[in-house]
């Protein structure tokens, strides 16, 4: 399926590798302010899989230095939208209708989180008018653990005419 997100992720897919991120991410910013505050960073988008990081920088840090709690939960909102608005049609509006993250433990460094989609999903999407599914996102800190575990799920409906 592609939509007005994924022909345009396409075309930036056309430029030199070694950029590709940097637009990526100024365009996703520009489009979703919130994200833009923290500093996310798109490493590679996908039908079926994205990455983006998070360093842990001075505006997200916590109060023991960490990445800050709300911060991830950008992180992991981020990921899954992505890949969600990769394949939602755009006669429909994408919401997020629930997330659950579970914090483990303190988070080491930076933070680099993968959202995939199953092709069962992708088909799902496109093929109901209306309807959610449960994404979730793997998170990790520069130890190579999960210092969190998250889903989130997105849904979808027709936009109002």
């Amino acid at each position: 399926m592609s939509n007005r997100f994924s022909r345009l992720i396409s075309k930036v897919q056309l430029l030199p590798k070694r950029i590709q991120p940097y637009v990526l991410t100024k365009f996703f910013c520009s489009k979703v302010k919130f994200a833009g505050t923290s500093g996310i960073d798109i490493r590679s988008i996908a039908h079926d899989r994205v990455e983006i990081k998070l360093a842990n920088r001075k505006k997200v840090q916590n109060h023991i230095g960490g990445i800050h709690a709300v911060a991830a939960a950008v992180l992991a909102e981020s990921a899954t939208g992505i890949v969600f608005g990769m394949n939602v049609s755009d006669s429909c509006l994408p919401l997020l209708k629930s997330m659950r993250i579970d914090y483990q433990r303190r988070m080491q460094g930076s933070l680099t989180a993968i959202a995939k989609l199953s092709e069962q999903q992708r088909q799902q999407i496109n093929e109901v008018e209306k309807g959610a599914i449960i994404i979730p996102v793997e998170i990790t800190d520069e130890s190579g653990q999960q210092p969190i575990c998250c889903q989130m799920e997105w849904a979808w409906v027709l936009k109002k005419r």
